[in-house]
């Protein structure tokens, strides 16, 4: 996805919304990085990661920097839980004149193109796990942009397809925004939350490895 800014050379400077740890990804594409995140837990492991970036708390309706100060502005699947108007506003205040903003998501890994089983599970764990309050899906080609002063550049499909084992995919499914929150309002703990993950995926995983395919949106 990075590739597809088809970048001459390295920007100045560059901001990632919302990232968690994503923000090592930019490292290729600017001088100085910049990573803003909403939960400081989710910055825990930052300085192994990204050990050159500099991260801030906040949110990206209230981006805490001075207008026109990014040459690239990256969203890794972040959007899908702010005001987008708020937002999008916000990342044009901050981007530099002729500067780019990269926006991407990708769906879940929820289908195997081997069968249906995987698929099946994903929606008996969105039954127990469901999204949490103020989470919407997003398609990105139907953003607001031109609203916002934005205009579409490029746009890329992309399909990763990962061999995974029980092991990968249980900690892969554990790591989703909605067990987390099940967690913290305490409907769940995180033994029971994996008991049930490796108790129902063993069926799933039974033949052994399976491909994993989740998809740009």
């Amino acid at each position: 996805m990075l590739a597809s800014v088809h970048l001459e050379r390295p920007v100045g400077r560059a901001l990632n919304v919302g990232c968690g740890v994503s923000t090592a990804a930019l490292a290729p594409l600017a001088h100085r990085v910049v990573g803003l995140e909403p939960v400081p837990a989710m910055l825990v492991h930052r300085r192994s990661v990204a050990p050159s970036a500099r991260f801030v708390i906040g949110t990206a309706e209230r981006l805490p920097f001075a207008a026109a100060s990014f040459d690239l502005v990256a969203a890794a699947g972040s959007l899908n839980y702010t005001d987008l108007t708020s937002a999008l506003a916000e990342v044009v205040r901050v981007l530099a004149p002729d500067g780019l903003f990269l926006v991407y998501d990708f769906s879940k890994g929820r289908s195997s193109p081997t069968g249906d089983a995987l698929a099946a599970w994903f929606e008996s764990f969105e039954q127990r796990f469901p999204s949490p309050p103020g989470w919407r899906p997003l398609a990105v080609q139907q953003l607001p942009l031109l609203a916002e002063g934005l205009r579409l550049l490029d746009y890329a499909d992309v399909e990763i397809a990962l061999l995974m084992i029980l092991g990968d995919y249980l900690r892969y499914v554990l790591g989703e925004v909605a067990v987390d929150s099940a967690i913290a309002r305490g409907d769940d703990s995180v033994e029971r939350a994996s008991d049930w993950c490796r108790h129902t995926l063993v069926e799933v995983f039974r033949g052994g490895d399976v491909t994993v395919v989740s998809e740009s949106i």
